[in-house]
């Protein structure tokens, strides 16, 4: 009796592999965070243990507009008119965004007046 040969052995396709790891090289790539988290400092009320001093500074911020204590006020007469409220650039700044503004509009004002040298601002909700 005659033994048949052994079956030849077929090698296995790359090919599905290699659209497999190229879909995950692709997805890997695109869920990435590219660039730099840009970080805002900004203290918490709670944790100063001294007292508020000095007048009321509060800044509503709308989508359209601020207010400083309730008055209307545009971004180039906030600087001025802070300044002569302020007894130093640490004293506290109150943020309050209003009417739906978007996060953008939160973070121009912030860094506008982090650039003026303004140090503490409270982001309150």
């Amino acid at each position: 009796m005659l033994l048949a040969p052994p079956p030849a052995r077929r090698k296995p396709s790359l090919t599905p592999m290699i659209d497999v790891v190229f879909l995950l090289l692709v997805f890997f790539m695109l869920a990435a965070r590219f660039g730099q988290d840009v970080e805002i400092d900004l203290p918490l009320a709670a944790a100063s243990d001294q007292p508020y001093e000095g007048p009321p500074r509060l800044v509503d911020i709308h989508p359209g507009g601020l207010r400083l204590n309730g008055v209307e006020t545009d971004m180039a007469a906030l600087l001025p008119e802070l300044g002569t409220m302020m007894l130093s650039h640490s004293d506290a700044i109150v943020l309050r965004p209003r009417d739906k503004a978007d996060l953008q509009r939160v973070v121009e004002v912030i860094e506008t007046l982090s650039n003026a040298g303004y140090q503490t601002l409270v982001l309150v909700e």
